[in-house]
């Protein structure tokens, strides 16, 4: 596939339509080694990820179940604490992609933001041109102190996707694209 081809076929497959297989360790290595060649202004490299297959997604679906029972308390029925127990376990290959930004330093705050960012969709795109699917979710538990915490960070690590990976269960639907009229302009400075 063409590089601009893989970019213009590119979409995210909801994680409820993925299945087996997943990427292999080779496979998962090209898609990191990929997903951090990014601009990085200054060399900081702000953003980290953790790989979770089998074991440790059951082990953060303990998070998840845990988490979501204490906060909603008698409002969490057993199916819905179920369901975030299953929650991180929805594709073969779960990544975790945080960021850890550092304020006082001369690169803005807004660039280490988009660094990120540009792991993320970079991890996406790599996982598309080995012919696997992928979404990027956060969700609530991105922005909850308990899951950052079992996940070994601080409170103000952000975390900036779960980006789940697998297999499709059928051809992915296009959806409507923004038309570029609508998003695009030329400035001439006048």
């Amino acid at each position: 596939m063409e590089a601009i081809d893989l970019l213009l076929t590119r979409r995210s497959v909801v994680v409820k339509d993925m299945v087996g297989p997943g990427p292999d360790a080779a496979e998962l290595e090209k898609i990191l080694t990929a997903g951090t060649r990014v601009p990085d202004h200054g060399k900081i490299g702000p953003w980290r990820i953790q790989v979770l297959h089998e074991k440790g997604q059951a082990a953060l679906g303990e998070v998840f179940a845990s988490r979501f029972a204490e906060i909603w308390g008698e409002d969490a029925t057993e199916n819905m604490i179920a369901f975030e127990r299953a929650r991180p376990s929805r594709a073969p290959v779960l990544l975790v992609v945080t960021a850890d930004l550092h304020p006082d330093h001369k690169i803005p705050l807004i660039e280490q933001q988009m660094s990120g960012g540009a792991v993320c969709m970079n991890l996406l795109n790599a996982a598309h041109a080995l012919g696997y699917v992928a979404q990027w979710l956060t969700e609530w538990p991105a922005f909850d102190a308990g899951v950052k915490q079992a996940l070994g960070h601080a409170p103000e690590t952000d975390i900036i996707g779960f980006i789940y990976i697998g297999s499709a269960t059928g051809a992915p639907q296009e959806r409507v694209r923004p038309d570029l009229a609508t998003v695009v302009s030329e400035w001439t400075g006048v």
